[in-house]
C-alpha cells in the first residue's frame, strides 16, 4: 500500500493555508478488512490526509527548517461516513507558525459537506534524517503547475535596471 494520502493541491499559500484531494478508489487494500460489506475510510487515514495536506502546506514555506511531521492530534471527530468513489477535499489554516513547531486546524469534505476535523500539532524534522533524494512529487507537482501560469513581468514594469 502506498502511504500518500493527496492526489493533488488545488491551492497553496506556503505557511498559511492549502487545499488538497484525495480520491477514494474501490480497490484501496484496507476496505478489504474495513469493514467486509460495507467499506469505509478509517478516521485515521482521514486524519493523516489532514496531516499530510497541511504539511505540503510547511514544507513549501521554510523547507529550511526541515520536514514538517505530525507530532500530536490535539483534537479530532469524524461526522460521516467516507466510502469508495468520494473524493475528499481536504483544507488546512495553519494557526501558529514557529521555528519549530507549527499547529493547523484542517477539515475533509465530501460534496462540500464536512466529514471530518482536526486540530494537528507539528514539529519539524532535520532534512539530514531523510532518505537520501527524498522527494514530495506532490507538492513539486503544484509548484511546476503554478510557476507555469505565472506570467513573467516584463522588466519596463519592475525596479529592475538593465545592466550594460
Amino acid at each position: 500500500m502506498r502511504f500518500i494520502l493527496v492526489d493533488e493541491l488545488t491551492h497553496l499559500d506556503p505557511g498559511k493555508s492549502v487545499i488538497g484531494v484525495k480520491r477514494i478508489m474501490a480497490g484501496e487494500d484496507y476496505f478489504r478488512d474495513h469493514f467486509p460489506g460495507f467499506p469505509v475510510v478509517p478516521g485515521v487515514l482521514l486524519t493523516e490526509m489532514m496531516a499530510q495536506t497541511a504539511g505540503k502546506c510547511l514544507d513549501a514555506e521554510t523547507p529550511y527548517r526541515g520536514k514538517a511531521m505530525l507530532a500530536k492530534i490535539e483534537n479530532a471527530q469524524f461526522r460521516q461516513w467516507v466510502r469508495p468513489g468520494d473524493t475528499v477535499t481536504v483544507t488546512c489554516e495553519v494557526r501558529v507558525n514557529r521555528k519549530s513547531f507549527a499547529k493547523a486546524s484542517c477539515s475533509a469534505s465530501v460534496n462540500a459537506k464536512e466529514v471530518a476535523a482536526a486540530e494537528l500539532f507539528f514539529a519539524f524534522l532535520d532534512s539530514a534524517n531523510l532518505a537520501p533524494g527524498y522527494r514530495d512529487e506532490v507538492l513539486e507537482n503544484y509548484l511546476a503547475r503554478r510557476d507555469s501560469l505565472t506570467p513573467a513581468v516584463p522588466r519596463s514594469q519592475t525596479n529592475e535596471v538593465p545592466k550594460s
